[in-house]
């Protein structure tokens, strides 16, 4: 890339380039604003393969498969290298046709890919089988050397997964099983969520810590004793607010203050207006 970029203007060259690191690195975290400098970068510098490239992946990243899948072509066409062949027959898939991504999986440029890009194409190939709801065909398509090497590649875990995923399709559950686990085995980074998938499997359920505590102290009484205040005796409750209502109005220095018997007060009788003067003889 950085040799494409030493063909244009220095100052062109560097705002290209700040474009297409943003794109990298907001590819995965935020595709969309990702799409957005990947815009600006094609608007600048159409002409150099990167960033058609770079346009492409961020389009397929925010799903818009036609025009990933236009940019990837671009970037073909000017490179003339068939990297991009897995992604471009994916694109496919993501526009509802299976059936060409199936026949890039039989063109010749498949022969030209590294072990990585073969590997990407029957995983390609594979997920086609399972959009045209041939189950039986996609595991087949997966079996592999690749599949039943014992060695971890980059690849391994993601099509040990495929694997797994369709054999649990297609009900057959144990295999499935063993092959989730095998997934986790080699799924060092957690890439695939393959013990979510056997905890499903196994039937284990989750249980949220946080929540499990909450539900422990109200056990202990922290919404008991509530309770428990919502049980008092309507009696003590009503003495409690006279009680309150005197104190509020009363002043306990006052040698006239005298509270109020609970037994004796008439919560019916009139409230008596004490005049100005009286207060103040008082």
């Amino acid at each position: 890339m950085r040799q494409e970029l030493l063909s244009l203007p220095k100052g062109l060259a560097e705002e290209v380039s700040r474009n297409l690191v943003m794109v990298a690195r907001l590819i995965d975290e935020d595709p969309e604003q990702a799409y957005a400098y990947s815009r600006i970068a094609l608007r600048l510098a159409s002409r150099v393969a990167a960033v058609r490239e770079a346009a492409g992946f961020a389009a397929y990243a925010t799903q818009k498969y036609s025009e990933a899948l236009a940019e990837f072509r671009a970037a073909k066409r000017m490179t003339g290298s068939v990297e991009l062949w897995p992604v471009m027959a994916d694109c496919e898939r993501g526009l509802g046709r299976p059936e060409r991504a199936l026949a890039m999986a039989g063109e010749p440029e498949v022969q030209k890919l590294d072990k990585a890009g073969q590997v990407e194409m029957r995983l390609v190939a594979a997920g086609a089988r399972r959009d045209m709801g041939e189950l039986d065909a996609a595991i087949v398509t997966l079996q592999s050397p690749e599949l039943a090497s014992s060695s971890v590649q980059p690849w391994t875990a993601r099509l040990r997964y495929a694997y797994a995923d369709a054999l649990l399709a297609a009900g057959r559950e144990d295999e499935a099983r063993e092959w989730f686990a095998k997934t986790l085995e080699a799924d060092k980074d957690g890439a695939t969520d393959a013990s979510d998938r056997l905890a499903e499997i196994d039937g284990v359920e989750f249980v949220d810590a946080a929540a499990a505590d909450d539900e422990d102290e109200d056990v202990d009484g922290v919404d008991v004793e509530d309770d428990e205040d919502d049980e008092q005796d309507p009696a003590e409750v009503a003495a409690a607010e006279r009680a309150a209502d005197q104190a509020e109005y009363y002043d306990e220095d006052d040698e006239e203050y005298e509270p109020a018997d609970d037994a004796d007060v008439d919560l019916t009788d009139e409230l008596v207006v004490v005049e100005d003067d009286e207060r103040g003889k008082a």
